[in-house]
């Protein structure tokens, strides 16, 4: 109650958010920055600001939040293939390449914002189920992560996909197994393998593919141009797949997001950039509630929030999470058409070295040279789904065979 009644404490929490929000935007719009490790980085730093512990986790939570509004953004500008690629190209980057990356931003923002509206009234019955559920799930781990990744496999749409799927899984699997645990140098003090890990496995190879591509073309209007019926099933599916997200380990947002779309009644690549965003968001505040009620963090920004001791004040921080969710929204239409616009007009080789030496950059700040080298040898890897026209979220691999495991 007295963030209700002292008003200091309410300025004081409200400049913390606003704080928060630039810093996410700022590690949102950086490509190939985690939102993990910029928590993990901010925990870091956070024993040495001097405020209370309730107001840092709330800049800590209301940064992670607008992060997974504005990744979009980068992720949808950098890496753009060849259109004969088009086929095995990102969802978001085939509506790029169609004209209609100012649309997939909106579509991601509005498919954040509807997942926010939906998880917090959401959050409370969910929890309640999951505490009876997860000892069960908990005890049967392996099975149901090991049903996950045959299911990767098997729902490729090619037999020489299903081939490519099964040696993309193998392969960071066995990645996963040998490097997860190995000693890092960073000069960061955030450092974790998950850093070359992903950024071999998942970005370098589109910026490596895009060299080949012209860049972001001309783009068309911003309108919207699918049902508000779609927006809010493909929104709601979304926020059920962040529950997942939230309280099992391995299950990635685009594992839950291509789960998701098996029970939409539409399908393509603005289903999956409205179900990822709203995986992706939601997945904050579901982790929050199993942070309170387990007592185990599952995403970077919480773990970062349960090593700083921030006591679990949940009106506050579920007031942080929707005041960086309606900035977030506003912020993602206001940066990103320039953000699309700027990019369009730089010469994409140019720019897919830039962007790779500085990921290269970033993985020895966080990693050292052990980590340089896992991230080669990760990128090796992440070239293997593309190849034989799988999905690249079979690199997943990396996590959900070693914890199965």
């Amino acid at each position: 109650m007295g963030i209700a009644v002292a008003p200091e404490t309410t300025l004081l929490t409200l400049a913390f958010v606003l704080g928060g929000v630039v810093l996410g935007t700022v590690s949102g719009l950086v490509p190939g920055l985690h939102a993990n490790n910029f928590a993990l980085l901010l925990a870091g730093f956070a024993p040495a600001i001097p405020a209370p512990p309730l107001q840092v986790g709330a800049a800590m939570l209301a940064a992670g939040v607008v992060h997974t509004f504005l990744d979009i953004v980068p992720a949808l500008a950098l890496g753009v293939p060849d259109p004969a690629m088009a086929p095995t190209a990102l969802p978001g980057h085939r509506l790029v390449l169609q004209g209609r990356g100012r649309e997939a931003l909106r579509l991601s923002a509005l498919g954040s914002a509807l997942a926010v509206a939906f998880a917090v009234p959401l959050a409370i019955p969910i929890t309640l189920g999951m505490k009876r559920l997860y000892p069960t799930i908990a005890a049967n781990l392996s099975v149901v992560l090991g049903a996950v990744v045959v299911a990767l496999v098997v729902t490729e749409g090619t037999h020489l996909a299903r081939v490519g799927a099964a040696c993309a899984v193998g392969a960071s699997g066995l990645l996963g197994v040998v490097t997860l645990d190995m000693p890092i140098g960073g000069v960061l003090p955030a450092g974790s393998m998950l850093v070359p890990l992903f950024a071999g496995l998942f970005g370098a190879p589109i910026l490596i593919e895009a060299m080949r591509g012209a860049g972001v073309p001309p783009q068309d209007d911003s309108i919207v141009t699918v049902s508000r019926g779609f927006l809010g099933s493909a929104a709601a599916v979304g926020t059920l797949s962040g529950a997942v997200v939230g309280y099992l380990p391995g299950i990635s947002s685009a594992i839950a997001a291509a789960g998701a779309l098996v029970v939409l009644p539409h399908r393509g690549p603005r289903a999956f950039v409205v179900a990822t965003s709203g995986v992706n968001t939601a997945n904050t505040v579901f982790a929050l509630f199993a942070l309170v009620a387990l007592g185990s963090p599952r995403t970077g920004v919480l773990v970062a929030l349960d090593d700083t001791g921030v006591p679990l004040v949940l009106p506050v921080l579920l007031t942080s999470v929707t005041l960086a969710a309606a900035a977030g929204f506003v912020l993602v239409l206001v940066l990103g058409d320039r953000y699309l616009a700027i990019v369009g007009r730089i010469d994409p080789v140019w720019l897919s070295v830039s962007v790779l030496v500085f990921l290269c950059v970033l993985v020895v700040a966080f990693t050292g040279l052990v980590g340089l080298c896992v991230f080669s040898i990760a990128t090796a890897v992440g070239l293997i789904p593309a190849r034989f026209g799988a999905r690249r979220m079979t690199c997943m691999g990396v996590l959900l065979v070693p914890l199965a495991l």
